[in-house]
């Protein structure tokens, strides 16, 4: 009786040190694997499932992108990096952009993107950094006065040569156009200058002034040449009784940033 009672208390010690050993090996391995997906979820809380997997590393994508500084060149930028832009150092002026309006200087690429600068319509002195990306709309890293960050392409260009082109346009209207203000008769010789097919967009980027000379411009952007962006329209005007006559037209040309211009100002 005696030996049956110290063969069983022998078996439950044999049994309990094999349970042991196996218990806190099985802890340690939860506990490892753990620790192991804490870290690619960062600050949210280790994922139980494949959905709350996804949802934490979607949330550890825009944690990344909102720590980025302006002039980041990782991963975290959005879109595709192409090689359509602007080469670095190149200087190129804000286009199409309404006079009372302004160009957003943006954080990273994108609309939605923290606005970091706020650039002046016709103002000449972007400098290119050498980075654009697609997102769909293209966008270009440029210096503006000392801070980096990214414009929309749409809205900038290299500022070309200035020709007079006076006689052209009193040959289109057959005879010096006439209007009201020197805005409509900007938005006239606007007008005649652009494009049906592709359509052009017609913005006022220098309000009008007046005295004894009036004037204004106007940029038309999108002229269905893949060297010219458009051009900006310097309108004068001498006043006639109550309305405004057609004085002179000086036009530059708007230079596609991504084609360049030449030596002489021409759109290459």
């Amino acid at each position: 009786m005696r030996l049956k009672t110290w063969l069983l208390l022998t078996g439950l010690a044999v049994g309990t040190m094999a349970c042991g050993p196996a218990a806190e090996q099985s802890a340690t391995t939860a506990v490892e694997a753990t620790t192991t997906t804490v870290p690619a979820t960062t600050s949210t809380t280790p994922p139980t499932d494949t959905t709350t997997t996804a949802a934490a590393a979607a949330t550890t994508t825009t944690a990344a992108a909102t720590t980025t500084t302006a002039g980041s060149t990782g991963t975290s930028l959005r879109g595709e990096p192409v090689d359509l832009g602007p080469p670095r150092g190149a200087e190129l002026g804000v286009i199409g952009v309404r006079y009372n309006d302004v160009l957003n200087l943006r954080q990273r690429p994108g609309a939605d993107q923290p606005i970091v600068g706020r650039i002046p319509p016709t103002f000449n002195g972007l400098i290119a950094q050498g980075e654009t990306r697609r997102l769909p709309a293209f966008w270009t890293k440029v210096s503006y006065q000392g801070t980096m960050g990214w414009v929309n392409m749409s809205f900038i260009a290299y500022i070309g040569r200035t020709d007079d082109v006076t006689q052209q346009t009193i040959d289109h209207f057959g005879e010096r156009p006439e209007a009201s203000t020197m805005t409509e008769l900007g938005q006239l010789v606007a007008e005649a200058a652009a494009s049906d097919d592709p359509p052009s967009r017609i913005v006022n980027v220098v309000r009008e002034s007046t005295g004894d000379l009036g004037e204004v411009t106007f940029d038309v952007v999108g002229l269905g040449d893949d060297s010219v962006r458009g051009v900006r329209l310097h309108v004068f005007g001498e006043r006639v009784d109550t309305s405004w006559r057609l004085r002179t037209v000086e036009q530059t040309s708007l230079c596609d940033p991504a084609r360049g211009m030449d030596a002489d100002g021409t759109c290459a």
